[in-house]
């Protein structure tokens, strides 16, 4: 159930960044969800995506925080 739960916020968190001009937004939340779900690889790709292709945007710092978080095991 919780599970199921946690896909729904996903896929409504994903519909709701896609409807917006949020500068890699949807990429962000796939690699949130990718480091809920311990893919930390698949989470680290992602990051490092959105920080590179949205450089100086909001989100391509937070990306960049959370990279750094994962990189130190946090």
């Amino acid at each position: 159930m919780n599970k199921f739960i946690l896909i729904l916020l996903f896929i409504c968190c994903t519909a709701l960044t896609a409807c917006t001009n949020d500068q890699g937004g949807q990429q962000l939340e796939i690699a949130q969800f990718e480091e809920k779900q311990n893919n930390r690889e698949h989470a680290i790709k992602l990051y490092e995506e959105v920080i590179s292709k949205y450089a100086g945007t909001p989100n391509a710092k937070f990306a960049q925080q959370r990279l750094n978080a994962l990189k130190e095991g946090k």
